[in-house]
């Protein structure tokens, strides 16, 4: 899919799911869910094209902006909404599936084989 295709789907979901989000400049502005997934897709997209370093770098950013860590190499599905963020880790094995609503999770594998 797209970017800006499953840019919208985040975006849409939060007005379906969420009755505090009142206008589309409250959430790109202070949603940190979604500006989390913004950036994630952004670094996950130059992840698969072999980028080195800048997409660890994004994630870095961006959890030190949002308190939400998603690794560059986790799969994460449209429409994904991030509610109450804050110490979210989405690790690199991890895979989220279209229209997760995620709160406050751990979520990767830490078997090594």
């Amino acid at each position: 899919m797209k970017l800006l295709a499953l840019l919208f789907a985040d975006f849409q979901v939060i007005f379906e799911r969420d009755p505090a989000a009142r206008n589309w400049l409250e959430v790109l502005c202070c949603y940190p869910g979604f500006q989390a997934l913004l950036f994630h897709r952004l670094a996950h997209l130059l992840h698969k094209i072999r980028i080195p370093l800048i997409p660890r770098l994004i994630s870095y950013i961006t959890r030190f902006i949002t308190g939400i860590e998603i690794h560059p190499a986790a799969t994460i599905g449209q429409g994904v909404f991030i509610d109450h963020g804050m110490g979210v880790v989405i690790g690199e094995t991890a895979i989220v599936g279209n229209y997760a609503l995620i709160y406050q999770v751990l979520n990767g594998d830490s078997n090594n084989e």
